[in-house]
């Protein structure tokens, strides 16, 4: 199966704007600009009633991440045994697709500057997937419950990914430079080596290498403290799930 890529690129766009005081299709500009401020006060309301999960407050420490987070260590760990790409570098790709932002989506297009049309892409949650490629996971991995805006199936998805593009590009699953370029370009656009005409995306790339082997130095260090924290966690469920069979 063609894999295509998670995430895709904003592209850029020219809007014609109308002056003020003309007809805009028959509006008198008037009867326009009162319709914009309704339009964006509604938005304004729309947005302000979204609820989603805080992020971590610290994203350059994967330490204090995993702390803040219960249950992502494990999440991560469970995505590395499935399929094989270490944690660092899965935290490093969902730490510059979303900033680990559940309901992250691309910022919409507008129309005059104000009036919000629809989004460039499908892209949505921790992952970023599109739908096509999102669909692509459920199908294969019979996980059709999953959800972006779920963290344990976000991290999931970037491992499936990461191993179609050791699979298919022979890219090293620790390397988190080329995966990321595989990840944001899809494997068609990495072997034609698109990225070549983005240097802004090389540029993320890097940084994404870069907070990988931060990502890795800081496990190292507390690695223990997170096991302990991972048994506690574990033996708290298990007490919990003896308790509601008595």
């Amino acid at each position: 199966m063609a894999i295509k890529n998670p995430v895709q690129t904003t592209s850029e766009r020219e809007w014609n704007r109308p002056q003020i005081g003309v007809k805009v299709e028959g509006v008198a500009s008037g009867n326009l600009f009162r319709a914009v401020f309704v339009v964006a006060l509604i938005s304004l309301l729309i947005a302000g009633c979204a609820t989603s999960t805080p992020p971590p407050e610290d994203v350059e420490n994967v330490c204090a991440i995993f702390q803040e987070k219960d249950g992502w260590y494990q999440d991560a760990l469970d995505s590395e045994q499935k399929w094989g790409a270490p944690p660092h570098v899965l935290m490093a790709i969902v730490r510059y697709e979303s900033r680990f932002v559940d309901n992250a989506r691309p910022p919409r297009n507008k129309f005059l500057g104000i009036i919000p049309l629809s989004r460039p892409t499908t892209a949505y949650g921790y992952c970023q997937a599109v739908n096509g490629t999102w669909d692509d996971y459920l199908e294969e991995t019979g996980n059709r419950s999953a959800e972006r805006v779920n963290f344990r199936d976000a991290i999931d998805f970037v491992g499936w990914y990461t191993n179609a593009s050791f699979k298919k590009l022979g890219i090293s699953k620790w390397d988190g430079y080329n995966q990321y370029l595989a990840y944001h370009e899809g494997h068609e656009g990495f072997g034609q080596q698109s990225y070549l005409k983005k240097r802004w995306l090389m540029r993320v790339a890097k940084k994404v290498q870069s907070t990988s082997d931060i990502y890795a130095a800081q496990l190292n260090d507390c690695r223990e403290q997170l096991e302990m924290q991972r048994a506690k966690t574990k033996s708290t469920a298990e007490y919990t799930d003896n308790s509601l069979d008595r």
